[in-house]
């Protein structure tokens, strides 16, 4: 079942912000995830705080997204992270698609 690794990001330094975006994005890769949803524009329909910058990225599996987390590629971008940007992360385990009512 696909899990989803969702960041809700404002940026710190932009420059540090495009070391960490390359970085991750190698990772993400090296470990089968793809972006669904990289910076594009938001709108706010219900509730609040007000928003900022998302990005979703699927992977196969909740073990994966926790692998690539956890693996040393990824360590290299966290370190750049810290100055980069200020984040809340979330892993999401998707529905099983077989379980939904067709009709």
């Amino acid at each position: 079942m696909a899990a989803y690794v969702i960041s809700e990001v404002e940026v710190r330094d932009t420059g540090a912000m495009e070391l960490y975006r390359t970085l991750a994005a190698r990772s993400i890769a090296r470990y089968g995830g793809r972006y669904l949803v990289r910076g594009g524009a938001a709108e706010l329909v219900e509730g609040g705080p007000a928003l900022k910058t998302f990005v979703i990225v699927e992977f196969a599996s909740m073990a994966r997204a926790r692998e690539w987390y956890a693996s040393p590629e990824y360590s290299k971008a966290l370190k750049v992270r810290q100055t980069a940007l200020e984040r809340r992360l979330l892993f999401v385990e998707g529905v099983d698609l077989a379980d939904q009512p067709t009709g």
